[in-house]
């Protein structure tokens, strides 16, 4: 829409009966604000204070989720709703409804790339789970009769490993659960080693784009490539090691007593592994290959699961008989008495599994931060935060995500589109990456650890740890500018 025709539709506005009392809720803004924002000025009106207010106090509800046990979706979806109700009322006012629904429906598409892509994520990991692949590596690790320091060590670097592909909050509960069952209640090494899981499982997950949700956003954003994530690698490696080797030191070398577990792996396990990482292949080839969205290699691969899962269950029946014949023979009858309580495998039972309060908060947070930014909050924050110095900005940025989660910092940050060079891109992801590591609260990983080992993990526990956890986050950062140094050259 042209300056001229917004200036007609002011002036239809103002001419409408009652519009005087409209005016307070248009206040002016900055000329960065203005152009961030749609054709109304609303950064200094009653409607932009309102919906501010919405969001902190949703946000407040969101991190007193342990205290009050209200799931963290239902604050910020009713917020999301709210304060694109005043948007819409406004412009309709204004007569310029189109405008409101442009920016809705923009926001809602930014939404459902990533909410579809992560659905079929989350349903994989699901089928493995139910498959028993991790209650396979859980028993395996429990029989080895590894000694505190060595499972402390093996747990953390696992958690590193794993989350880059498996992403850092199911690496962070299955390491916690080795944790707990090997450690015999000892309340001092489960919290250490519960604070090194979430240091690892969130530090893993900065240098791959599927290790954690804001990394996926930035990928899909299209502001670093997928191979350019792994430039991030050593530092990610370095603030994970800094406060091990730390906290390390305070632990006794004896040895818990064995624990005989044995865990089979169903029918197909292997296989749906190998089918998740052409999953993730595929998803990489579009994105690079075919310059479209990843997303549609991911919903592919999930057609992949599907076609395997009716493979599974129309040849049940035959596996089931040859697997009692065999064990009938071989007088296993551990394994025949299992055989009665197999099902067939369902993708769809995998996909009504998947963690669905995180994927509605997630919708909360981005139709929140999108509805901000439209107001022109943004761009505010974009010029008071980036017009200062966009290196400082992106590590005071990593420590607000020990607060306040790291979704809503990146989406804000990718909506402002600060213009910074290709190392701030990196630096940015590493920080509101592993910022979240320097509180309990300050990553899904470390609120999920505080609920599955509670009495032993507590945000006291970890924050004792946390100046450690500090000298390792101004490690990585150090790191990343020495390593890293010619990308800040290069401008996205």
């Amino acid at each position: 829409m042209s300056i001229g025709c917004h200036a007609t539709a002011r002036s239809r506005f103002l001419r409408r009966p009652g519009a005087l009392l409209l005016i307070p809720l248009l206040g002016l803004a900055s000329p960065l604000a203005q152009a961030a924002t749609g054709p109304l000025v609303l950064t200094n009106s009653l409607v932009g204070f309102i919906a501010v207010a919405l969001f902190v106090l949703a946000y407040a509800l969101v991190m007193a989720e342990e205290k009050i046990h209200m799931r963290k979706s239902k604050p910020v979806l009713v917020a999301a709703g709210l304060i694109w109700f005043l948007i819409g009322w406004v412009y309709v006012q204004a007569g310029m409804p189109d405008e409101a629904e442009h920016a809705f429906r923009e926001t809602l598409l930014e939404f459902a790339e990533l909410m579809l892509f992560l659905l079929v994520a989350m349903t994989y990991i699901n089928a493995m789970e139910e498959r028993r692949v991790f209650d396979a590596l859980r028993a395996w690790m429990v029989r080895k009769g590894f000694s505190y320091r060595q499972l402390f060590w093996l747990t953390g670097g696992l958690a590193f490993v794993i989350s880059p592909v498996a992403d850092n909050l199911t690496t962070a509960m299955l390491m916690c659960a080795v944790v707990i069952k090997v450690a015999e209640g000892d309340k001092r090494f489960i919290n250490l080693a519960c604070i090194n899981i979430v240091v690892a499982a969130n530090a893993g997950g900065a240098f791959s784009p599927f290790g954690d949700i804001t990394t996926l956003m930035v990928w899909q954003a299209g502001m670093l490539k997928f191979y350019e994530f792994f430039a991030l690698l050593v530092p990610s490696l370095v603030n994970f090691l800094v406060p091990a080797v730390a906290m390390s030191l305070f632990i006794g070398n004896r040895t818990p007593a064995g624990i005989e577990e044995e865990v089979d792996l169903k029918r197909g396990a292997r296989r749906i592994i190998a089918l998740f990482l052409l999953t993730v292949a595929t998803a990489v080839a579009c994105h690079t290959l075919l310059h479209l969205p990843p997303v549609l290699g991911m919903m592919t691969g999930l057609g992949y699961l599907q076609f395997f899962g009716y493979y599974l269950r129309r040849t049940l029946p035959r596996s089931l008989e040859r697997k009692r014949e065999h064990y009938t023979r071989s007088g296993d009858e551990r394994r025949l008495a299992q055989l009665g309580s197999v099902v067939p495998f369902d993708v769809f039972n995998r996909v009504a599994r998947a963690e669905w309060d995180t994927l509605l908060f997630f919708y909360g947070v981005v139709m929140c931060v999108g509805g901000l930014g439209f107001l022109g909050y943004l761009g505010l924050v974009s010029e008071l935060l980036y017009g200062w110095d966009a290196t400082w900005a992106n590590i005071a940025l990593g420590l607000v995500s020990a607060v306040v989660d790291n979704i809503p910092v990146m989406f804000a940050v990718l909506t402002m589109q600060p213009e910074m060079s290709h190392g701030d891109w990196l630096l940015i992801t590493l920080t509101a990456g592993v910022g979240g590591s320097l509180l309990s609260i300050g990553s899904a990983a470390g609120v999920a650890l505080m609920g599955q080992a509670r009495g032993y993990y507590t945000f006291a526990g970890h924050l004792r740890w946390a100046p450690v956890i500090a000298l390792g986050y101004v490690a990585s950062i150090l790191v990343h500018l020495w390593i890293n140094a010619d990308s800040f050259h290069v401008f996205s």
